[in-house]
């Protein structure tokens, strides 16, 4: 099996729509490898912030992207060997990594590093654009959403079970403003591609979107 023939579940959407929950659950379902992107860039904000590297700063970012030890193990998160799964699921570790993935250059530094996650049996993967710039030939692609309310709902809960401060307004507000930032970007902006198929949860259980992705990916295999 050639990495190119390695079946890939590519799950694009915005900030906090369960995308990396779904993804997560369908790749042990299936036996597959996880890739959650967003995580490539919260670690190398987190990193980045704790080496003295400015956000704005592109060089500097990308020379970084190219040197840190990065390695996931289901959903835990390793940096240079120590784990940082909860360090970087704070909403401020989320903003950071939303403000350097606007920059072109960085986003062009991860790319292989991100593509090298496809080995065999497959991949599951979610972020921004998985289906539209990172896996462009990926088996199923899928633009999962829920309204902006119910994404901060289901953040504000999360943050609440891990002991973090929230206000749910705060959140909204945030989610709303990167949603714009993410949508506007001139470098892989979020948005449905025209072969990605529609996942909207809103009102749908997480079980219930695992299952309708499975389903997909079994009728493309079929």
């Amino acid at each position: 099996m050639t990495q190119q023939t390695i079946p890939v579940i590519a799950i694009d959407g915005p900030s906090a729509s369960g995308k990396g929950t779904v993804a997560a659950l369908v790749a042990r379902e299936l036996g597959f490898h996880y890739l959650d992107s967003g995580a490539i860039y919260r670690v190398t904000a987190y990193a980045a912030q704790q080496g003295g590297v400015a956000l704005e700063d592109e060089p500097g970012l990308v020379e970084l992207a190219h040197k840190i030890a990065l390695r996931f193990d289901g959903v835990e998160v390793y940096l240079n060997g120590a784990a940082i799964g909860n360090v970087i699921r704070s909403e401020e570790a989320g903003r950071a990594a939303s403000q350097i993935a606007a920059l072109p250059a960085l986003r062009a530094a991860l790319l292989e590093r991100q593509r090298a996650f496809r080995q065999a049996p497959g991949l599951v993967t979610d972020g921004r654009d998985m289906g539209s710039v990172v896996f462009p030939d990926a088996t199923v692609k899928i633009f999962l959403t829920a309204s902006a309310e119910e994404r901060a709902q289901r953040r504000y809960k999360q943050l609440i079970e891990k002991d973090f401060d929230a206000s749910l307004a705060a959140l909204l507000q945030d989610l709303r403003e990167r949603d714009a930032r993410d949508a506007a970007r001139s470098s892989a902006p979020l948005r449905q591609s025209a072969d990605a198929a529609l996942l909207d949860t809103t009102n749908l259980t997480i079980a219930q979107a695992v299952a309708r992705v499975l389903q997909w990916f079994r009728e493309a295999k079929a």
